[in-house]
């Protein structure tokens, strides 16, 4: 697998990464914020320790390998919108940890979340870090699942990160979050 420099990683530093939608968003995953890998290669969740891509494959929502030196190519793209898929962030902003962002800047991403699920409707909300989503919505309490809040018109839920530095997750159990929230969206 190709691997990126150290320099050339932090040439992306705070630079974004464009929503992946379609014309029929069932199920909007929410990420915390694109990575330098991720910004490097224009694919949301890449990065070759995170388990977003195998999770959503055991799970049976896609049926194809990411390859995270390369990031998705346009037919992968393609069959990922065209499930009714897409993935954004609450804030758009490629650091290396997520710690680098501010509080401000992930209440202004739960904001913009309620504007683009205004927009696009999705039937399920799936934010990927409880910590994220506690912080962003003002709900220091939450735990992982259904939430009894909506976004627009969409289910809300909060499901783990599928982040290598999240310990506690497999791509078992992220299979299993997954799958929950693709079927409540009728994507399987």
């Amino acid at each position: 697998m190709a691997r990126f420099t150290r320099e050339e990683l932090e040439s992306f530093r705070d630079q974004p990464v464009e929503d992946l939608l379609g014309p029929d968003v069932r199920l909007l995953f929410v990420g915390v914020n694109p990575g330098l890998w991720t910004a490097a290669t224009n694919t949301h969740f890449c990065h070759p320790t995170n388990r977003f891509y195998p999770a959503l494959r055991r799970a049976g929502v896609i049926d194809w390998d990411l390859d995270p030196a390369v990031g998705m190519d346009q037919r992968q793209r393609a069959d990922f919108v065209g499930s009714g898929i897409g993935i954004t962030n609450l804030v758009n902003r490629a650091t290396i940890r997520a710690s680098e962002l501010t509080a401000e800047e992930l209440r202004t991403g739960g904001r913009r979340l309620h504007d683009l699920s205004e927009e696009v409707g999705p039937r399920v909300i799936a934010v990927a870090g409880v910590t994220a989503y506690r912080e962003a919505f003002g709900r220091p309490k939450a735990l992982l699942g259904k939430q009894t809040e909506a976004v627009g018109s969409g289910e809300l839920w909060v499901v783990p990160n599928p982040s290598g530095l999240n310990a506690h997750e497999t791509v078992e159990s992220l299979s299993d979050w997954y799958r929950k929230v693709a079927s409540a969206a009728g994507v399987i």
